[in-house]
């Protein structure tokens, strides 16, 4: 507690020392996370530059539509990785996955391993900004048991046509249980570049994810642990399947990989550009503004990717491996499996614009060489992939039709015949009734390749899986004005491959079909408190190996306002998240895999119950949470954070916590 409460006395300085306006920050106004403002503004706006306020925006790769920060400070699940409707190991940073059916759709050589995907850097989430400013923005978040959060951010225009960006995060937390501490680092720098004639465009990237977690394989089932709050009321004392010899210290400087996985993942990406069109200007009293209209593009693309993927246990448990994984010995200390890839592609595309004034409407044609090359203990393995894609896009200039179809198909190499093709439609309906849009989505996919035999999480031979397929329907209704929305997607599954415990592995036959409906409203309960619902449903028809609650839901009823301070926003009140029983999939800490079970259910005792109160004076963001509220717990006359909710089996979540988090925007 005495870190805390330091912690608490910095922020106090910190804010004073804001508020009287003291030179350390530059103030920031109403932009989006990152400073105050009138109601409403989610962006800066640029007023001259004698003045201390920037305009700052940003964009995908992929979309020419710019975008504003997001000025909300009620959602902290906009700072963390790990999303509302997911559940993890019982730790932040341990394996995760979806409340809902979430298939690869991609065509394509792909390693298999998505278990520490949420926590990850993505390539088509990479902002490109553009600032009239240098802005930094850095973030600290502080949990229970010596948890850490840590982000930064940078970036700068060199001058109007080049930007660079440099963005940092780490996680560090040690668990409520025995070896489940997590230690991962990303960071990516990218840059972009146009020609003042806007005839030529380069981007870079440069990102890396590395991500470390130490593996438990769940407490131990021989009695009730969970229960037994005299002798384990202090849940790290509870003996674990794997790594039970490491010493449960909490200290954040704790990274050390005991037993688990270290999986890490570097990408560098080159983009070059040249149009040839037409140029224009504009003449307004003294200037001139030059424009530029292409016709054709020519585009090629560089992007090179290495992974890494190691098992390590420095103290073999003999008895589970051999009940799980079927070994024959006690596998030696420092028993390591480990694979390493490398994959090289280089793309040439041309793009044709129909309309000269819209850019936003192009026919785009390629053509893509992989080469794909793998390194494992004893031997290593070479392949490559030719794939022709495409892409049509057509955003009327009324901004009220918005067109996508895109397509590729391998036609030589290892994912030979693999293709994907998708179609979205979009509507603007007005500002009574938002936005409509349907869409398409069919994937033909060679398994992922840790089902290979030859791969060194494979123990034993696998069979020859025959290609997978996914096909996607979907729907769905945006209303900002009214706040709702409404989205559902019809799955027609087939040869679905998985795994049917610790490391065997099937491919479903059968054809099964899902069903998901999701719903989002916030209901104004009164001038100042506000409700929002999300509801999901979710329905397997057929026989799927497909584990999912039927029924998800999220709440959140607070109180927002300003609380008569003309810089102040404030916001506090209640989170519960429910969902109904299901069984759970199982989880193969040596393979980083979640697997299909039929035999164990896992059901909440109680809906997981969090307060908190943020707030954000100009540019300074505080959080702070109570979470897990719902395990208290008087138990043979004592009060506890005990009554743990079950994950998975053999993975409770954590007992109470208290995060603080401040994060904080400055404009050089």
């Amino acid at each position: 507690m005495k870190k805390i409460g330091y912690i608490c006395t910095l922020l106090l300085l910190l804010l004073v020392n804001n508020a009287l306006g003291q030179g350390a920050l530059n103030r920031l106004r109403g932009m989006g996370g990152v400073g105050g403002g009138s109601k409403g503004q989610d962006s800066l706006k640029h007023r001259n530059n004698l003045e201390d306020s920037i305009t700052i925006r940003y964009r995908f790769l992929d979309s020419s539509a710019l975008q504003k920060f997001d000025s909300s400070i009620t959602d902290i699940h906009l700072r963390i990785p790990l999303p509302v409707d997911y559940t993890n190991l019982g730790n932040m940073g341990t394996a995760a996955r979806p409340l809902y059916f979430n298939p690869i759709m991609q065509a394509g050589w792909d390693p298999g391993f998505h278990a520490f995907d949420a926590y990850k850097y993505k390539f088509d989430q990479v902002r490109y900004y553009q600032t009239t400013r240098p802005y930094s923005e850095l973030g600290y978040l502080i949990g229970s048991r010596s948890e850490q959060m840590i982000h930064l951010l940078h970036t700068q225009n060199i001058n109007p046509n080049w930007n660079a960006a440099f963005q940092y995060s780490l996680i560090s937390s040690p668990g409520f249980f025995k070896n489940q501490n997590t230690a991962h680092n990303r960071y990516q720098f990218n840059t972009h570049y146009h020609s003042p004639n806007r005839r030529y465009a380069l981007y870079f990237l440069v990102m890396s994810n590395v991500m470390q977690a130490n593996e438990n394989a769940g407490i131990l089932t021989d009695q009730d642990y969970l229960s037994n709050v005299t002798t384990y009321k202090e849940r790290s004392s509870i003996p674990v399947n794997l790594g039970n010899y490491v010493y449960a210290g909490t200290s954040f400087l704790n990274s050390k990989l005991n037993t688990g996985n270290r999986q890490g993942n570097t990408t560098i990406f080159l983009r070059q550009q040249y149009d040839l069109g037409k140029k224009d200007s504009i003449v307004t009293d003294s200037t001139v503004q030059r424009l530029f209209y292409p016709k054709l593009r020519m585009e090629y693309n560089l992007k090179y990717n290495t992974y890494n993927f190691k098992y390590y246990d420095l103290q073999p448990a003999d008895s589970f491996y051999i009940q799980h994984y079927n070994f024959l010995t006690r596998p030696a200390n420092g028993f390591t499996l480990q694979e390493k890839w490398s994959d090289l592609v280089n793309d040439v595309s041309i793009y044709s614009f129909p309309d000269a004034k819209n850019p936003q409407q192009f026919l785009k044609l390629g053509i893509a060489f992989e080469n794909i090359k793998g390194e494992f203990i004893d031997s290593h393995r070479v392949f490559y992939n030719m794939f022709l894609h495409s892409e049509y896009r057509n955003k009327t200039r009324n901004k009220k039709w918005d067109l996508e179809a895109a397509g590729k198909l391998y036609i030589a190499g290892f994912n030979n015949a693999d293709y994907e093709v998708q179609a979205s439609l979009r509507r603007f309906l007005g500002q009574r009734f938002g936005y409509a849009q349907i869409g398409l989505q069919n994937v033909s996919r060679t398994p992922s390749y840790i089902f290979q035999s030859s791969s060194s999480f494979s123990l034993g031979a696998q069979d020859l899986f025959k290609k997978e397929n996914t096909t996607r329907l979907y729907a769905e209704i945006d209303n900002p004005r009214y706040k709702w929305s409404l989205s559902g997607s019809y799955y027609l599954v087939s040869n679905m491959t998985y795994f049917t415990d610790f490391y065997k592995s099937n491919q479903s036959n059968a054809l099964f079909n899902i069903i998901s409906i999701k719903g989002n409203k916030t209901f104004k309960v009164s001038k100042r408190w506000n409700w929002l619902a999300s509801v999901q449903l979710n329905q397997r028809l057929g026989d799927g190996p497909v584990n999912m609650p039927l029924f998800f839901t999220f709440h959140r009823l607070g109180y927002e306002g300003n609380l008569g301070y003309k810089n102040l926003n404030f916001t506090t009140g209640v989170e519960f998240r429910y969902y109904t029983p299901y069984k759970a999939d199982g989880y193969s800490p040596m393979s980083s895999q979640f697997f299909y079970q039929t035999t164990d259910q896992v059901h909440l005792k109680m809906p997981d119950i969090t307060a908190y109160l943020n707030f954000r004076i100009r540019s300074f963001v505080f959080y702070l949470r109570a979470e897990n509220l719902n395990t208290a717990q008087i138990a043979d006359g004592g009060f506890g954070w005990t009554n743990n909710n079950i994950a998975a089996t053999g993975y409770p979540t954590p007992g109470f916590q208290l995060r603080i988090g401040i994060f904080w925007g400055f404009v050089n």
